[in-house]
């Protein structure tokens, strides 16, 4: 966006890469005041680039998915902290199902040099991160590549899935709601993330904490479906009790490189 300022280029940028930016951090960092950082929030969400949430703005999404590119870079450092935590769950010798995601991607990064893995993927980016790994067998599913991700999906990849029964499962979403329903955009997707549910042992949730601020319209399931679940912040109180009560394995994984399993206070 060629007009806006270059502290409000310098904001969006931030944005897109942390997930979310604060009122307080950006007033430090450029040297004015809270009330021209909020000015600028203003505009930006006016321009229906961010979305105004308590002390700060995050990247918008409304009922619309952004582009893959962009999400790549929303918080790219928790989706790397999350991907290695979440890729330390799965142990050599296991068999696993990954789903289309940048979170997910960044668990088959972290899984890259591994040995005796098998995974079965509708990714594409998935597929191509790890095929050329000699301790690491892949299996991809068949049927329409979406072009806006190289996502695989229609009744051909749900098929495919149900012939396996594997270890592990890696999903990513793309909301959280605040009852812990897992929400994406495209129903050929939530067949085939519903399917991956249903056949694996142990289903492992990646998501950063910009999901519980997202809206999407179509229902994958329920947080008491997972068995784990791996992100940077938990920051509603309701959902850690949720996990508890659900017996979910909560792991929050600081991008400074600091895990903890959440419990409530």
């Amino acid at each position: 966006m060629s007009d806006l300022s270059p502290r409000q280029s310098e904001i969006l940028a931030l944005a897109r890469t942390a997930g979310k930016v604060g009122v307080e951090d950006l007033a430090r960092r450029f040297e004015v005041t809270p009330q021209t950082v909020r000015k600028d929030l203003n505009e930006l969400c006016e321009r229906r680039v961010l979305q105004r949430v308590h002390g700060g703005a995050v990247v918008a999404s409304g009922v619309a998915n952004l582009s893959y590119d962009a999400r790549r870079f929303a918080a790219a450092e928790a989706k790397r902290a999350i991907g290695s935590a979440a890729a330390a769950l799965v142990p050599n010798g296991s068999s696993l199902f990954i789903n289309i995601g940048t979170t997910t991607e960044e668990v088959a990064k972290a899984l890259a040099f591994r040995d005796d893995l098998l995974v079965i993927t509708n990714n594409l980016n998935v597929a191509t991160e790890l095929y050329r790994h000699a301790g690491i067998e892949v299996i991809v599913t068949g049927g329409p590549v979406r072009k806006a991700d190289g996502a695989v999906v229609g009744a051909a990849a749900t098929n495919l899935i149900r012939q396996f029964k594997v270890d592990y499962a890696v999903i990513g979403v793309s909301a959280i709601d605040a009852d812990g329903t897992l929400l994406d955009f495209d129903y050929r997707e939530v067949l085939v993330t519903q399917a991956i549910i249903e056949n694996a042992r142990h289903v492992i949730l990646v998501s950063d904490q910009t999901k519980f601020t997202r809206k999407a319209p179509v229902r994958i399931g329920h947080m008491s479906q997972i068995d784990s679940f791996v992100t940077d912040l938990v920051p509603s109180e309701d959902i850690r009790q949720m996990c508890l009560e659900a017996q979910v394995d909560l792991v929050e994984a600081d991008p400074g490189g600091v895990l903890s399993r959440g419990e409530p206070d």
